[in-house]
């Protein structure tokens, strides 16, 4: 079952772990493989982090030049770095299939996977390669896709963790099963909220089947608060409402280094806890250092996680062969 201690209830003060908690008090990471989707923002800050810290790390993405750019900064800054980029479409089955094949040819096991990268808000509607609506078929489907195919080399690595961000939208969120795709009607920001709530139900429900699988993975969820990235940037664009409030109050949005904190402790603490959530702990969880985050009620169903899980399996074609928690009526 999910770890009942590490839930907050939404609108309840975050309960701060280490005020003074940063990137310095990141455990070495020597042998230890991490993959982390994204090539700008919260992937990079964190891929570097983890860098710094010893640890090998594989960033992918779908842009070569900007991942191939993201490992040279890292190699720049860290001498002895260990990094690479690895072509990843989280739109595209067959992309993250390929990927998948590549990295278990390759590797004997996996440590680390931090399910990061995300689209956000196209003014309207888009599909995925294989006809997804594209924010849920990316941040969520090729997120849950990419897990299930990496999980037997998360199953033979040492303390194997999977981070799925989510994002504080997910407050806001609901999975409306009769439209996943929103064919029917398509309003950017819900069907972002979804799509960030479909990652933080997946953590859960995740670690709900490790622990009854005995996987020995655990599976932790996070959010970056308001941070200074591309998101907005990218898919709105930059002029619009949300591509200019980006621009001119970038004061409003703490650095995406600091947005990355809550993702790193997820990922390297001894004390984050399998079945938690993590986010800032000030401000509304927008900034700060980390804290335990308020999980919304609505991600806290298991009818609706299993449910949700089932429709995941049926739509990507992969099934993880581990026995679901019994769900709630």
């Amino acid at each position: 079952m999910t770890n009942l201690g590490a839930i907050t209830s939404v609108g309840a003060v975050p309960v701060s772990i280490d005020a003074n908690w940063s990137a310095s008090d990141i455990p070495s990471q020597n042998g230890r493989l991490a993959v982390i989707t994204g090539t700008g923002g919260i992937g990079f800050e964190t891929a570097l982090a983890l860098a710094r810290a010893g640890g090998e790390v594989i960033i992918a993405g779908r842009n070569a030049d900007k991942g191939m750019d993201a490992v040279a900064r890292i190699c720049a800054d860290v001498r002895s770095a260990r990094a690479r980029f690895e072509k990843l479409d989280l739109a595209s089955l067959e992309s993250i299939n390929d990927f998948g094949a590549r990295l278990r040819s390759q590797r004997k096991s996996l440590n680390l996977l931090v399910n990061n990268a995300a689209v956000m808000n196209p003014p309207e509607r888009k599909e995925t390669a294989d006809g997804f609506e594209l924010q849920f078929g990316t941040n969520y489907l090729g997120h849950f896709a990419l897990t299930l195919q990496l999980l037997p080399l998360l199953c033979l690595g040492r303390d194997a963790r999977v981070i799925t961000v989510s994002s504080i939208a997910a407050r806001s969120g609901a999975i409306n099963f009769e439209d996943l795709q929103a064919e029917r009607s398509y309003k950017p920001m819900r069907v972002y909220s979804q799509s960030k709530l479909a990652c933080l139900m997946f953590a859960l429900e995740l670690q709900r089947r490790s622990k009854a699988g005995r996987l020995g993975i655990t599976s932790i969820a996070a959010h970056p608060g308001v941070s200074r990235t591309d998101l907005l940037h990218n898919a709105p664009g930059r002029w619009s409402p949300t591509g200019m409030m980006r621009s001119l109050l970038w004061f409003l949005f703490q650095p995406a280094s600091q947005g990355a904190l809550p993702s790193l402790f997820a990922a390297t603490s001894p004390n984050a806890e399998g079945g938690g959530y993590y986010g800032p702990a000030r401000l509304g969880e927008t900034r700060g250092a980390p804290a335990q985050a308020g999980i919304p009620r609505q991600a806290l169903s298991l009818g609706n996680a299993s449910r949700l899980w089932e429709f995941s399996e049926r739509l990507t074609g992969m099934t993880m062969l581990v026995p679901g928690p019994v769900a709630d009526a």
